[in-house]
């Protein structure tokens, strides 16, 4: 057993409760890693809320980054000292793994949303002996310790601040991902962006990194509008003030070629939908309650839109995540000036930044 601290969800919709922990060695295929740093992300915030019905008490945190400390039986690639970052978990054998698309594994929801391993034992309990849910996301990474497994800790170059890399395991890597591996948008092309947090910049950066050259950024939030203007966007929209439908027809004459719809909100995806050339294609990325629904005029499908679901930005995370560090040392993939850290103490004000949008990606450090 190894000790430390995590921070637990135990009731719907209340405050973390930092406590201290204890943790497993790890099992055959599992690593134990020491967290440096983890990312707040949206999901987190969700699952708290009960929108996904993970059972509570759990340890969230699902975008780590540490050192690992032991190594489980069996396990290849990954030696104890290396520097990882935690992404989602799969199962590396079904067929969508097989092909190069393990965001859609057949077993994607159990791997990361169960709150448990899949025999349903934790790797995580309180100082009295009492499991807590662990697992997030194959990680549980809001504490001293995680534990994960050999696919999704990802190693990476030790030359680069590992304390603010976690991020690129799921938030960062589904913005810019969305972008770079999904629509694929040409050269000279038009993007629209709605939702102006982490995710959405992460996205406006990598429109501008490929080559786009009408990059539209949509918020609430004028501050947010400013930096994606200073991060590569063209222009910025109120969508609180000014119909955004409206402008972004006429900055791009007639439509978009894409848009990334980044909120979870329904309203807000039927503007993306809306704000598309013919045809043009909506990616939707926003997480929203499961359950919850969208009306669509269905004529704006019929001539040729398209809507499509992009889990985790469709990334291969041994491949991407490496890249996407390789572009911020280019100075072309700036992530690093939408970071905050935070103590874990700290971890609910962490959090309140986040909800109210005074801070797009806070990241909470355990010591």
């Amino acid at each position: 057993m190894y000790e430390g601290k995590v921070a637990v969800a135990r009731q719907k919709s209340e405050p973390l409760e930092v406590i201290d922990a204890r943790f497993e060695a790890p099992r055959a295929g599992e690593v134990l890693v020491k967290i440096v740093g983890t990312g707040v992300c949206h999901t987190d915030m969700v699952v708290r809320d009960q929108g996904y019905p993970v059972p509570l008490p759990l340890v969230l945190g699902h975008e780590g980054a540490g050192v690992v400390e032991q190594v489980g039986a069996g396990v290849v690639g990954l030696a104890v000292g290396d520097h990882v970052v935690l992404s989602y978990g799969h199962c590396g054998r079904c067929g969508e793994c097989r092909s190069g698309r393990p965001g859609y594994c057949a077993n994607f929801y159990d791997r990361n949303f169960k709150g448990a391993r899949l025999d349903g034992s934790q790797a995580v309990c309180d100082a009295h002996g009492h499991p807590l849910g662990s697992a997030f996301f194959a990680q549980s990474s809001f504490g001293t310790y995680a534990i994960a497994t050999e696919r999704n800790a990802i190693p990476i170059r030790k030359d680069v601040p590992l304390e603010l890399m976690g991020p690129l395991g799921c938030g960062i890597q589904t913005g810019a991902g969305a972008v770079l591996n999904a629509l694929k948008p040409p050269a000279a092309s038009s993007i629209a962006i709605f939702g102006a947090g982490s995710v959405g910049l992460s996205a406006a950066m990598a429109a501008a990194a490929i080559g786009c050259t009408t990059i539209i950024l949509v918020d609430l939030h004028d501050d947010r509008l400013a930096l994606a203007k200073e991060l590569g966007a063209t222009h910025g929209i109120n969508g609180g003030k000014e119909d955004a439908v409206e402008w972004i027809r006429e900055i791009t004459g007639g439509g978009a070629d894409f848009t990334l719809e980044c909120t979870g909100n329904p309203k807000v995806l039927a503007q993306a939908v809306d704000a598309l050339r013919i045809p043009g294609t909506c990616g939707l990325i926003g997480a929203a309650n499961l359950g919850e629904c969208a009306s669509l005029d269905m004529n704006t499908l019929l001539f040729g839109r398209t809507v499509r679901g992009i889990i985790e930005g469709d990334s291969v995370p041994q491949v991407f995540i490496p890249q996407l560090i390789e572009l911020w040392r280019a100075g072309r993939f700036p992530f690093d000036r939408l970071v905050k850290f935070y103590d874990l103490a700290d971890i609910n004000s962490a959090i309140q930044d986040s909800e109210s949008g005074r801070v797009l990606k806070p990241i909470v450090r355990p010591a």
